[in-house]
């Protein structure tokens, strides 16, 4: 199998975020052919609206970046705080985007959640990602024992439990990709 390509989305926009944090952890974990990149483009998408998506347009810049860097991956891991017992506005916002195009039809997710403690968020993430047409793996999602602690991604890979869940979860995801590649080829072709 050629290189692997996942897209790590953090569903907080906080400087400090643990959820940041465990994506960056995860590009630390990655074994050598699978190559995590962040998606940074978060704070800078325009609030969704359906006129501005429509045929023939072109939409916002931001938007066309998220949606080319979603193509191009073959699986996200997406990590996400949970407010007001839901997901995030901006991540959501984000989803709202890449409802109407190809991009993420099929692709496999692993969603990593770094408060174990938010249940309603995750359960709502997970709801609107099967929704999409995705493909969940490893849980939905997968709760990290972080709650409390405050651990950037350098002391979170030299915490064995958590590399070990973390290791496992990308090794999940990784082996969903050929089924994806496969659906996405025949979704292409028809």
């Amino acid at each position: 199998m050629s290189a692997i390509n996942l897209l790590g989305i953090s569903g907080s926009l906080g400087s400090r975020s643990m959820n940041t944090e465990v994506l960056r952890a995860a590009a630390l974990l990655a074994p050598p052919s699978v190559e995590v990149t962040l998606f940074t483009g978060l704070a800078s998408l325009p609030h969704f609206n359906p006129d501005l998506d429509v045929e023939g347009s072109v939409p916002p810049a931001p938007t066309r970046d998220l949606r080319t860097q979603v193509a191009k991956a073959d699986g996200l891991i997406i990590c996400s705080p949970e407010y007001a017992h839901g997901v995030p506005g901006a991540l959501k916002n984000a989803l709202d985007w890449l409802v109407s195009g190809p991009e993420i039809l099929y692709k496999p997710i692993c969603l990593l959640n770094a408060s174990p403690r938010s249940t309603r968020g995750p359960a709502a993430l997970a709801e609107t990602l099967r929704t999409m047409s995705t493909t969940l793996v490893f849980g939905a999602p997968l709760d990290l024992p972080l709650a409390g602690l405050r651990l950037d991604a350098p002391a979170i890979v030299a915490e064995p439990e958590l590399s070990r869940l973390l290791r496992s979860a990308i090794e999940a995801l990784v082996g969903q990709v050929p089924d994806s590649r496969r659906k996405r080829a025949a979704l292409a072709s028809s």
